[in-house]
């Protein structure tokens, strides 16, 4: 089989500048930095009502007229389109008084090291107004969306206002992390069993210290079955790699401890998901960020992460026409999307996805068992990263 090229350019090789002194900048700041930032929004607020002024709040406007791709950092981001909401504006007064409640609650958490969940957060605020049949909230979207509002007010993401969604992601490998929140537990992600260490919803660097990094670099999986089949082969031990399976699209926690491994320990990122467009996706997610999150990739995103596999050339280089899938018209829809997406316009990707559209087939990670259990551990993975066959 003859040696591929690989798409990754010098110019890929080295972050931009400007990202990195914004990452390092934005990954010092802790509770006390956070609680400053609302209490001086607060103040602003305070001042208008004493000024005889109408309340005011500013954010960010979000939706897809206000998200770009920035090619020099190589991430989505969000634009510079505010929006107000004022309390004497029967349209915004609710509204408002919602963000307020919230803007308090996260202060309360920040000064007296609690944290809580984002449905915690609905449930503490939720009361009817005295004297009236009004409820504060009348659903969990309503608390969403204000600590969304108030994370783009403060130029910050939720996670460092001590609020936190469900978790989801799985690590292992030969990482020893300090948990600082929890009597400074210490513990090495290769000794915790075969199950790896959970990764939690909030992985910020006061509350998870990163003591100690054996590895070469990250690789992410995107499905549970095949990350643990690369438990089962010893894969992390046998090539010095940090494992973190996904299970499906990479939560905020995981991408958060994706980006930290690679900025803080100069790890390079290979992603590793199904040969569809769902999984290219999640692929350009971990790389470049969402649209939904374009505020946050700076803290998220990982633009020098590269694309491992599965692809449609691997379908002919192994033999695995027998075991590929039919694309569905939700995979169709999906590749059609991508094609349109700035961060996918390079020549390796619109070939890939052309490819998807007129052969109409997909292939998940797992079609490799077809080989044997164990190809994908000894062969398919070692031999890729070796030659670098990666997509950008």
């Amino acid at each position: 089989m003859a040696k591929k090229k690989s798409f990754v350019k010098k110019s890929e090789r080295k972050i931009s500048k400007a990202l990195s002194k914004s990452v390092a900048k934005k990954e010092k700041e802790g509770p006390k930095e956070i609680a400053a930032r609302i209490k001086e929004v607060a103040r602003g607020i305070v001042k208008d009502i004493e000024s005889g002024r109408n309340p005011r709040f500013k954010t960010k406007q979000r939706g897809r007229g206000n998200v770009l791709f920035d090619e020099k950092l190589g991430i989505i981001k969000l634009g510079d389109k505010d929006t107000t909401r004022t309390f004497l504006n029967i349209a915004h007064a609710r509204k408002f008084l919602q963000t307020m409640l919230v803007m308090s609650k996260t202060y309360e958490y920040l000064t007296n090291n609690k944290t809580a969940s984002i449905r915690e957060v609905y449930y503490e605020l939720k009361h009817t107004i005295g004297n009236t049949k009004e409820n504060t909230f009348e659903d969990q979207r309503e608390s969403d969306a204000c600590i969304v509002d108030l994370e783009h007010s403060i130029d910050t993401i939720r996670e460092k206002l001590n609020v936190h969604a469900n978790p989801k992601g799985t690590l292992y490998g030969d990482i020893t992390l300090v948990d600082r929140q929890h009597h400074n537990d210490t513990f090495n992600c290769l000794k915790l069993g075969r199950g790896g260490w959970s990764i939690m919803s909030r992985i910020e660097p006061h509350e998870i210290e990163i003591k100690k990094v054996n590895a070469k670099y990250v690789l992410v999986i995107e499905t549970s079955a095949m990350y643990e089949r690369l438990v089962e082969e010893d894969f992390a031990r046998k090539n010095k790699a940090i494992l973190v399976g996904t299970g499906g699209q990479a939560a905020r926690g995981t991408r958060r401890l994706i980006h930290r491994l690679h900025f803080e320990h100069k790890l390079p990122v290979y992603v590793f998901t199904d040969g569809d467009p769902y999984g290219w996706y999640i692929y350009s997610v971990i790389k470049q960020g969402s649209m939904a999150l374009a505020a946050h990739s700076r803290l998220l995103a990982c633009p020098e992460a590269k694309y491992i596999g599965m692809t449609l050339e691997d379908v002919e280089d192994y033999g695995l026409q027998n075991v590929t899938e039919k694309m569905k018209p939700g995979d169709i829809k999906r590749a059609k999307e991508l094609l349109a997406y700035e961060w996918f316009k390079n020549k390796p990707w619109q070939k890939e996805l052309k490819k998807a559209l007129q052969l109409k087939i997909r292939i998940e990670q797992q079609a490799l068992a077809n080989k044997s259990l164990e190809f994908v551990a000894k062969e398919y993975l070692p031999k890729k990263i070796k030659n670098r066959e990666f997509l950008p």
